[in-house]
């Protein structure tokens, strides 16, 4: 036993793709919603969730517990530039992230149409990445061996399934890479769970 915690909201959010890294790998974890949040608010350092621990030891942000789970459970690729090209990856993702956050939180009765008019240009860095790896067939951005960005890029592309369902459509080796993870035996099952199900995308109940 790990003695792994994730706290967290029950929504997806900022949390799924650290459930898909433990739920693929069989990492045995507990989760825990932080309520009532105002008495866990203060106990978090920077005032937020997800949070992780590893028996007594404390991490929040999810790229830091990403990263750290990555670097016990080799997940961060062979060499330092197979990192690098990683580290690369996950901050697009990151990038791409925070304008559909604006979108959802701010803007998204507006902003919706022109946001997915526009996401084709989002998404075309990652197409033209993952064309020079056999990500389609591996499930693996970089170097054909699964890393924690693998997560966040998936849980990335699930939601703009979600938000816009053909997104994928006219991206042949990125929407490969997305079925390969999908239909992975433990990947799957997890999203047959209730868990899963019952959550919803973001917090406010817009997708």
């Amino acid at each position: 036993m790990t003695g792994y915690k994730l706290l967290y909201f029950t929504v997806r959010g900022r949390g799924e793709a650290i459930r898909l890294l433990l739920a693929e790998n069989g990492i045995e974890f507990e989760e825990a919603s932080p309520t009532p949040w105002p008495e866990y608010k203060p106990k978090m350092p920077f005032g937020q969730v997800p949070c992780f621990y590893d028996g007594d030891f404390q991490l929040v942000q999810s790229n830091a517990i990403l990263r750290y789970l990555a670097r016990k459970h080799d997940l961060y690729g062979s060499s330092l530039q197979s990192q690098a090209k990683i580290d690369m990856l996950n901050d697009g993702v990151e990038d791409v992230r925070n304008t559909y956050v604006k979108l959802i939180y701010q803007n998204y009765e507006a902003g919706k149409e022109e946001y997915i008019k526009n996401l084709p240009n989002a998404l075309q860095p990652f197409e033209n990445l993952l064309t020079a790896s056999d990500a389609g067939v591996t499930g693996a951005s970089v170097d054909g061996k699964r890393s924690f960005v693998d997560y966040n890029l998936f849980d990335l592309l699930d939601i703009r399934c979600v938000l816009a369902p053909n997104c994928l459509s006219e991206f042949p080796p990125l929407k490969a890479f997305y079925d390969k993870i999908a239909s992975d035996p433990k990947i799957s099952a997890y999203r047959q769970t209730e868990g899963f199900k019952t959550r919803s995308i973001n917090g406010n109940g817009k997708q």
